[in-house]
């Protein structure tokens, strides 16, 4: 919860807005970002995309995209912080997309694998983690990293 009040706080002190683009963790970030006191001053929305017409048809991620890379990829992830961003009108966003299990692995992407983006802005980038543990654990990790990137992003910005 520390890095989530921290989060909300610094947000906050830099007049910033986020919202999320949500599927393995089908909700799990912004629930916990509403659990903050005055996270309405920061938190606009989010947008969980557990399907992939969620994802083309209102996050706008190209179908050549998940045909070519899956749901699960950089590249996929990248398009759903963007789609967020614009869909929600936030400063910031953050997408997760990965595989939580116990099954649904795929070539090169064991469970455990996830994909970041985040769109902040003129800038999108994205990242691959891999966590262990159960469905749960592998959620909880995912939500939780969330918060460290925007921590981490927003922290290199008063440089």
């Amino acid at each position: 919860m520390n890095n989530i009040l921290e989060t909300v706080e610094l947000l906050k002190s830099k007049g910033l807005t986020v919202g999320f683009a949500e599927s393995l963790t089908g909700g799990l970030i912004s629930s916990s970002i509403v659990n903050v006191p005055g996270a309405s001053a920061v938190f606009k929305g989010s947008i969980v995309s557990y399907t992939n017409s969620v994802k083309i048809g209102v996050l706008g991620v190209e179908e050549a995209v998940i045909a070519s890379h899956t749901e699960v990829s950089e590249e996929c992830a990248m398009q759903m912080a963007s789609g967020a961003r614009k869909v929600l009108g936030t400063d910031l966003a953050v997408s997760v997309t990965g595989i939580a299990g116990p099954d649904g692995d795929l070539p090169g992407k064991p469970v455990g694998t996830v994909y970041m983006g985040v769109a902040f802005g003129d800038t999108v980038k994205g990242m691959r983690f891999n966590f262990s543990g159960d469905r749960q654990s592998v959620r909880q990790q995912t939500a939780d990293m969330a918060f460290r990137i925007i921590l981490e992003l927003l922290g290199a910005q008063d440089g």
